[in-house]
């Protein structure tokens, strides 16, 4: 199911993103801090628009930082084998099984039940 949302561009998912600066301004720190929480793999980007500008979607901020269970989801589906634009197509990716999408469940608490479903993806 996840595979057909490769075919529709990750900007008709995801409606916001934020530059690397933006970003750091939108959780006070530093681009160098950015750029930590990037090696950490707690966020990932994609190159987006005509300049392929370093992007995170604006739905990995939550109250002014990254959605706490993020880090491990993103964790979870890169062990299953997913990109970055991969997992980022997946969380934003409608589910009507939810309701809604992946990272708005974990914007709401459920990460038990996101992780489970991103574990079955490897099998």
């Amino acid at each position: 199911m996840w595979q057909s949302c490769l075919v529709i561009s990750l900007n008709n998912l995801v409606t916001e993103w934020l530059s690397l600066p933006d970003l750091a301004d939108e959780l006070g720190v530093s681009v160098k801090d950015v750029h930590r929480l990037l090696d950490e793999r707690s966020i990932v980007e994609a190159r987006i628009g005509e300049r392929k500008i370093r992007s995170v979607p604006a739905g990995f901020v939550q109250d002014g930082r990254v959605v706490e269970s993020l880090k491990g989801t993103i964790s979870v589906l890169v062990d299953s084998g997913f990109s970055d634009e991969e997992l980022i197509a997946w969380l934003f990716t409608p589910d009507e099984s939810l309701p809604g999408t992946p990272i708005e469940a974990l914007r709401e608490g459920r990460k038990t039940e996101i992780r489970r479903r991103a574990q079955a993806l490897a099998w």
